[in-house]
């Protein structure tokens, strides 16, 4: 056997299409997601402190209304392949392309509430369709 464990050795194509072939649909649909956090220059979600500004972008997993204190709430869960993060917009009931599975660029302060990451009435940007 080689010296070199597997993991350092540098990766070809057959052993890249091994893996691709090996990893479950949610592994690459990860990883792609992690990639593309990269190349669009944000901060991946799991490396997010609580108070720090960001711009983060990811897909909306779910999203649902939910009031807080008597007012209303449109929740999302937004997935980069590292982590998830709760996004909030208050005062509204919906936003016209907030839609599970479409891909969108948010930007605002973190915050920490019940050990989930929140970003609160971020700025946003969707994604076009075409990319996904």
């Amino acid at each position: 056997m080689s010296a070199v464990p597997r993991s350092e050795k540098p990766a070809g194509r057959f052993r890249r299409m091994l893996d691709r072939l090996s990893s479950s649909q949610e592994d690459l649909e990860s990883e792609e997601l992690r990639e593309d956090a990269e190349t669009t220059g944000c901060t991946r979600i799991g490396d997010c402190q609580d108070r720090q500004i960001v711009t983060v972008t990811g897909t909306l997993r779910t999203v649902t209304l939910r009031p807080r204190a008597g007012v209303p709430a449109l929740e999302a869960e937004l997935f980069d392949g590292s982590a998830a993060l709760d996004v909030v917009w208050l005062g509204r009931r919906s936003i016209v392309g907030i839609e599970p599975g479409r891909k969108l660029i948010a930007s605002g302060r973190i915050s920490m509430s019940r050990g989930r990451r929140v970003l609160f009435n971020p700025k946003y940007e969707l994604r076009p369709l075409g990319r996904e």
